[in-house]
This record gives C-alpha cells, sequence and structure tokens, in this order.
C-alpha cells in the first residue's frame, strides 16, 4: 500500500489554510474601502494590483502562457469569479448588513457542491454531506446573530445571492483548468480577465482614487496583494489536489475566523449564539475535511501486505 508523504498531505492543508484566513480578512477590508470606493472601482483596484503583482511573480519564474486546453476554464472561472462575483458582492454589502450577506453568500459551497457532483463527477461521501449540514447551520447561525433586524434590500439579498452562484460556477470552471496549467497561471491570467471584464469601472476608479483617503486605497491593495494574489493563487493550488466540492466545504471557516477576527482585532465581543455558530462551521469542516478508515476484513492485521494483482 502506497503511502503519501507527509509533505504532499500537508501542503495543500496549509494552502487551504492561508486562503481561508485572508479571505476572512478580506470582509473587514471590503468594509472599510467601501465606504470610500464604488463597487466596480475597488473591484478594478483590487484586480489590477493583483495582475500586476502576479505578472510579476509569472516572468520571475519564467511560467509563461497556459495551454490552449485550460484557457475555457480560466476565461469562465475569470469572467464570473474574478470579475462578477466581486463587483457583486462589494455592492451587495453596501446594500444589506454582515450577518444578511454572510447568510446568502455562503450559498456558495452547496451549490459547488451540487454543480461538482453534476457536471465534474466529484463523490459526495456522507462525511462531506454531513460537514456541509453542520456548517451551513452554523453559517446561519452566525448570519441571524450579526443580523441587524432591519429589513434588508431585496436588491442586496439578490446581489449576495448573484456572488454565490458566481463563486460557485467560478470555481467548477476552474476546477478542470488545473489539470492543464499551473495554479499561478490558472490564477494570473484568470485575474487578468477579471480586470479586463471590470475595465469600464476605470474612470470611476481614476476619479474616486484622486479623492480618497490613504486608508482606503491601502486597503484596497492590501486585497489586490494578498486575498487576491496570494490567496487566490494557495486556493488554487489546493483545488488541484482535491475535489471542488471538498474545497468549498473548507471555506465555511470563514465565518467563524470573520468572529475571531472581529473579537481580537475590533473589540466586538461575539454574543453566545455567534459562538455557537462559529463553533458548529468549524466542526462541520473537521467533518467535512475527515476521511472514513478503510474497512478491513475480519481477522486481516495491518501487517499483512495486499496480494499483488495479476498482471
Amino acid at each position: 500500500m502506497d503511502v503519501i508523504p507527509a509533505r504532499q498531505r500537508l501542503l495543500p492543508l496549509g494552502a487551504a489554510a492561508v486562503t481561508v484566513v485572508l479571505w476572512a480578512c478580506a470582509f473587514v477590508s471590503i468594509r472599510s474601502a467601501g465606504d470610500t470606493y464604488s463597487p466596480g472601482a475597488l473591484a478594478l483596484g483590487r484586480l489590477l494590483a493583483g495582475s500586476l503583482v502576479l505578472g510579476a511573480i509569472c516572468l520571475v519564474r519564467r511560467e509563461g502562457w497556459p495551454p490552449r486546453t485550460a484557457w475555457r476554464g480560466i476565461g469562465l472561472s475569470g469572467l464570473l469569479w474574478f470579475g462578477v462575483y466581486m463587483v457583486v458582492l462589494n455592492w451587495g454589502e453596501q446594500q444589506v448588513d454582515a450577518g444578511t450577506a454572510a447568510l446568502v453568500v455562503n450559498v456558495g459551497p452547496l451549490l459547488i457542491a451540487l454543480l461538482g457532483t453534476r457536471l465534474l463527477g466529484d463523490p459526495m461521501p456522507p462525511r462531506l454531506l454531513a460537514g456541509m449540514a453542520v456548517s451551513f447551520a452554523g453559517a446561519v447561525t452566525v448570519g441571524l446573530s450579526m443580523s441587524s433586524g432591519g429589513g434588508s434590500s431585496v436588491l442586496g439579498v439578490l446581489l449576495c445571492l448573484l456572488a454565490a452562484v458566481g463563486y460557485a460556477f467560478g470555481v467548477v470552471a476552474q476546477k478542470p483548468a488545473l489539470g492543464r496549467a499551473s495554479a499561478l497561471q490558472v490564477t494570473t491570467f484568470g485575474c487578468l480577465v477579471g480586470a479586463m471584464v471590470c475595465l469600464p469601472f476605470t474612470g470611476q476608479l481614476v476619479h474616486e482614487a484622486a479623492h480618497a483617503p490613504a486608508s482606503a486605497t491601502l486597503n484596497m491593495l492590501y486585497l489586490g496583494v494578498f486575498p487576491t494574489a496570494l490567496a487566490f493563487t494557495t486556493w488554487a493550488y489546493a483545488l488541484a489536489r482535491t475535489t471542488a466540492s471538498r474545497m468549498g466545504a473548507t471555506t465555511y471557516a470563514v465565518p467563524a475566523l470573520v468572529v475571531l477576527m472581529s473579537w481580537l482585532a475590533l473589540g466586538e465581543v461575539p454574543g453566545v449564539l455567534t459562538l455557537a455558530g462559529g463553533v458548529l462551521c468549524l466542526a462541520g469542516v473537521a467533518v467535512s475535511r475527515s476521511r472514513a478508515r478503510s474497512a478491513r476484513p475480519a481477522g486481516a492485521t495491518a501487517e499483512e501486505p495486499r496480494p499483488e494483482r495479476v498482471r
């Protein structure tokens, strides 16, 4: 029986953890920069900053252009995830409170699981289903506990739902491309496609940047360098080594981390319901990432060798 080296098992987990932490941090920056920058301008500035960083790394590493067979997935993920998702999420977060936005956007991992099973043939083991159910219940709990209680904008809810759909289809489109191109290539050119989609907002970006405080512009640049350039690359690296459904379930750790970061960095003490929801999110991720032990025939031992296959 082949044993997977520890390095090969731990690196994708580490990459997924980096992604989740940086995406959780991004929510704070989006809310802050969104007070100054309009949704399209913020998305364009973020994507341009990410494209510059990723392009420089590609030149240093001499990655070159992705093969033609990868361009369909890169183009679709760039359009739907880097482009549409970022604009409508920024817009949606200006229309509804953070709790409602988190609740609606967290439909995304469920859509990824359904689309991954249907379009990619991803397996749907019981542990993954159970873990996603627990995490979604936790996300709903966090969302309800953080909701302001006022009537949410119907437009805002629809925008957050559109963001979830764009996210899900973007991930499913990206997965096949990672079998033909490197994680860095897929991320870099997907980011460039997203930036091209957002070019109509160039005038807004130039005008708003001229009047924006330095803190808002730094937040926008931070979003481009870390939650975009770095986190999307580590995401692609991990996604290339597991299923879309399992990676989607991992992002349910984001609401729990947002609660923790708000507590530590902003002094926003979470209520009991919020803490309980965060714990459920993390517990569900743990269940969905676990694997069932292989059953052994009665009387078999760990040292018993497997019979060789007849060639």
